[in-house]
């Protein structure tokens, strides 16, 4: 069960089955756990004083012994160009975390963070700049969906786990939060609708495999020789792209699920012809769709985006490889939409009040 160092319990991390234990050893009926549950996991309350068909000494009671994760929200962008909402969220310990909410026409989604920052270093991301400072919570994680749903009085049906942060290095939560979210009994979103995006934690993704979700598993790749690998991704000299490939194969094997390769390019660096040739011999064995990025550019690094004729040319060859690839549709460009943009401007305002 999620504490915090006052030692009071977060209910929004609890699974039904630990929120009935709970609520057993209070004295409690069983029933009571049910209906606190649909409160914060189908109803989104914010405060206890909303679970009007408990009784005023168990909300009491409650109070003193649990929390209900919540999320300030600090700053909200809305893009002109495509509704695109970019959340700038303040945790309860006063760190920042960033979500984005997006429409679609298959239905809306929103791209979550799993940890305030991140440890793994790629080149071309803003979320990595300042490093690791923690995991979230799995009432973290899912409070951003939680609070764009009160916020915008929509329903979320997609969500995508590839926000600031590695979500494998964060595994437990994970899996909890994939559980939570997906649980009939709160906002029941598919399995089939959940994305995870990874940079490729090799043993994580094998336990991954053993969990049997539906979920999509997305591998952040961006390159096809180890070398330039490393040059882009850290986490690179620690695990080959042949030993990701294996434990690729072995995730597909278990779960029947065909995996998504995201891949950034990079202007020069890894959009050539070659670069897609070797792209489609990574990704044919495995069925893998691969969704092509035009890489945001930040500030921090010098890299720029393909262009548009380069990005086609990319496509085509995979196409014609047999390899099916898509053009991520750019939301959010005009409101700092890359992962970690936002939550970096805030801190150099605080670092710099006179320059916000």
């Amino acid at each position: 069960m999620t504490q915090t160092s006052t030692e009071k319990t977060d209910l929004k991390s609890l699974s039904l089955e630990e929120l009935t234990e709970l609520l057993l050893t209070m004295g409690e009926k069983k029933f009571r756990a049910a209906q606190i549950y649909e409160w914060v996991h189908k109803k989104l309350c914010t405060s206890f004083d909303e679970m009007t068909n408990l009784s005023a000494a168990l909300r009491e009671r409650l109070k003193e012994t649990c929390f209900l994760t919540s999320l300030g929200v600090e700053r909200v962008q809305e893009s002109a160009t495509d509704g695109t909402k970019k959340y700038l969220f303040e945790l309860q310990d006063g760190n920042y975390i960033e979500s984005v909410f997006m429409r679609y026409r298959h239905g809306n989604s929103v791209c979550i963070s799993s940890q305030v920052g991140c440890r793994m270093g790629c080149t071309f991301c803003a979320s990595t700049l300042d490093g690791l400072e923690r995991s979230l919570t799995v009432g973290e994680m899912l409070e951003q969906i939680y609070a764009i749903t009160r916020e915008t009085g929509e329903r979320v049906s997609n969500v995508v786990v590839m926000g600031t942060g590695e979500p494998l290095d964060n595994y437990d939560n994970l899996v909890i939060f994939i559980r939570l979210l997906t649980d009939e009994n709160g906002l029941h979103i598919s399995q089939r609708n959940v994305t995870v995006s990874t940079c490729g934690l090799v043993p994580r993704i094998y336990d991954l495999s053993k969990e049997h979700f539906q979920i999509t598993l997305a591998l952040s790749l961006h390159a096809v020789t180890d070398e330039k690998r490393q040059a882009l991704m850290p986490i690179a000299r620690k695990y080959s792209i042949a030993e990701l490939m294996e434990a690729c194969g072995a995730y597909f094997e278990e779960t029947g699920r065909r995996m998504t390769f995201e891949y950034s390019l990079v202007g020069g660096v890894n959009d050539s012809d070659a670069d897609a040739a070797g792209l489609a011999r990574l990704a044919g064995p495995l069925g893998a769709h691969i969704n092509l990025i035009p890489v945001n550019p930040i500030k921090e690094r010098d890299y720029r985006a393909s262009d548009r004729s380069r990005v086609l040319a990319f496509q085509n060859k995979l196409e014609k490889m047999g390899i099916n690839a898509t053009i991520r549709r750019e939301l959010g460009r005009d409101i700092d939409g890359a992962c970690g943009q936002l939550r970096r401007r805030k801190a150099e305002e605080q670092r710099c009040p006179s320059e916000g």
